[in-house]
């Protein structure tokens, strides 16, 4: 899929390649969407991938002495979904990365990258346009700020040049004495869903719940994501009543202009953004925006995830350590990871489903996170330490999970069984006991086919310490 895979150690190192590849250069952080686009040939001319997810420190959210809150370029949506100041100040952004995908992509995908591919419908881009957010951007040729709202030209177009890097996110962060904010999603599913329609609203309150401005933002309803710019009028100097937010959720309906796809008629679309502004305008006068949120969002990091700095390129050889054994791949360099492993390690436990992360029967541990290994780049080994199905156990002894998955005959096919038992394991790592809600969203990302999830579940309980 890519002719030449660089992993670099710096910035400016990342910007030199790019200023001599030109546009037929891709910077790699999460791959989740390139690596699609590259298999179906959405994306033609790309020979080179500059991986920069070894770069130091880019995967940092700090809040400024000026209370702005910075993500750096490889912050991923767990790192917002686990992080207590984006929870506290920034609570439209913690809700929407907690609902893009599964774990395993949410291990991967950064928020950078979900702004840089520029669908209408990614879940990220409508908080931070509603927390009025900029971008910089860096090339050998200087340096450059820009507006959230200014970045899309339309459907997937940015202004970003081909030699550019997207190295900040920065945005206001939210007064919790005076502001409120949430983030509603339609989908035809409860996880791994592409919204139908989402919306992000941030109010500015008096001390008697009046409306001192309002910030409404709506995506997928229009080729970028846009601003209910009359509702958000209309909010200004009114206090929350019922009648208030009716009004203003058939003002944000109106500023819609949705299509019929595949997911939804326009006129569903629609009505799903009234119905989203009135619950989000409800929840937040009642203080009840986060109610439903998780205490404590199971990530599946464990408690051994790292991340090495390297330098590497294609084709020298990628060597790895794969269940604890040092590895030396002398092919192999342009497939995924899944296939590096099936194909070059000979390591079929790990199973193709999907092969677009859908499914997570290629669930494998990487650097000590769970990952959908057919969205890893192979080069990405390099390095690192990897964990698959067949290093659960350990020796002749095989992992609680394992034995008590054959205690409850929790297989049917048994084609989905290593990625449940993978994100099983890294759960109980990550906590001991989980709760049956906590088991469920540990296994979002896992698809069982033959719809055994009842004794799954059961058997994940059954081993809790």
């Amino acid at each position: 899929m890519w002719h030449e895979y660089i992993t670099v150690e710096s910035i400016n190192e990342t910007l030199k390649i790019l200023s001599t590849k030109g546009v037929g250069a891709r910077i790699v952080a999460g791959a989740t969407d390139l690596i699609l686009e590259l298999e179906r040939g959405a994306r033609k001319n790309i020979h080179t991938l500059i991986d920069v997810t070894r770069i130091a420190n880019l995967d940092i959210i700090l809040l400024d002495e000026d209370n702005i809150i910075h993500l750096g370029p490889l912050v991923t949506h767990n790192h917002c979904a686990g992080s207590a100041l984006i929870r506290e100040q920034a609570y439209p952004l913690f809700r929407a990365a907690w609902e893009v995908g599964a774990p395993q992509i949410r291990n991967r995908g950064t928020i950078a990258g979900n702004l840089i591919t520029a669908s209408p419908a990614n879940d990220t881009i409508t908080p931070l346009m509603a927390l009025s957010a900029s971008v910089t951007l860096q090339s050998t040729r200087g340096t450059r700020t820009v507006a959230l709202k200014d970045f899309y030209t339309g459907v997937r177009k940015t202004v970003m040049q081909a030699d550019e890097m997207l190295v900040d996110i920065f945005f206001p962060a939210l007064n919790p004495k005076s502001q409120r904010g949430t983030f509603l999603k339609v989908a035809l599913r409860r996880a791994q869903a592409i919204s139908i329609v989402n919306a992000a609203v941030i109010l500015t309150l008096e001390a008697d719940t009046t409306v001192r401005s309002a910030s409404i933002t709506l995506g997928a309803v229009f080729p970028t994501i846009i601003h209910a710019t009359e509702a958000e009028t209309y909010l200004a100097g009114k206090k929350l009543t019922e009648d208030v937010i009716n009004e203003a959720a058939n003002l944000a309906m109106q500023a819609s202009k949705p299509i019929d796809d595949i997911r939804a008629s326009a006129s569903y679309r629609r009505e799903m953004v009234r119905v989203c502004i009135l619950r989000g305008l409800k929840n937040l006068l009642n203080g009840q925006e986060q109610a439903w949120a998780p205490s404590e969002p199971i990530l599946l990091w464990g408690k051994h995830s790292k991340t090495d700095p390297v330098s590497h390129q294609s084709p020298s050889p990628i060597e790895t350590k794969i269940n604890g054994e040092k590895i030396v791949f002398n092919t192999g360099h342009e497939k995924t990871l899944l296939r590096l492993l099936r194909e070059e390690g000979n390591l079929i436990g790990t199973k193709e489903g999907c092969a677009e992360g859908e499914c997570g029967a290629c669930t494998v541990f990487l650097d000590g996170k769970a990952v959908m290994s057919c969205l890893v780049p192979a080069g990405r080994a390099h390095g690192a330490e990897i964990t698959t199905i067949e290093g659960l156990s350990n020796g002749e002894s095989l992992h609680p999970v394992q034995e008590s998955f054959i205690k409850h005959g929790a297989v049917q096919c048994g084609y989905c069984t290593p990625g449940f038992l993978m994100s099983a394991a890294k759960l109980l790592e990550e906590n001991s006991n989980p709760t049956e809600y906590e088991i469920e969203q540990a296994i979002t990302g896992n698809l069982c086919r033959c719809t055994g999830y009842y004794k799954i579940v059961q058997a994940v309980k059954d081993a809790r310490q």
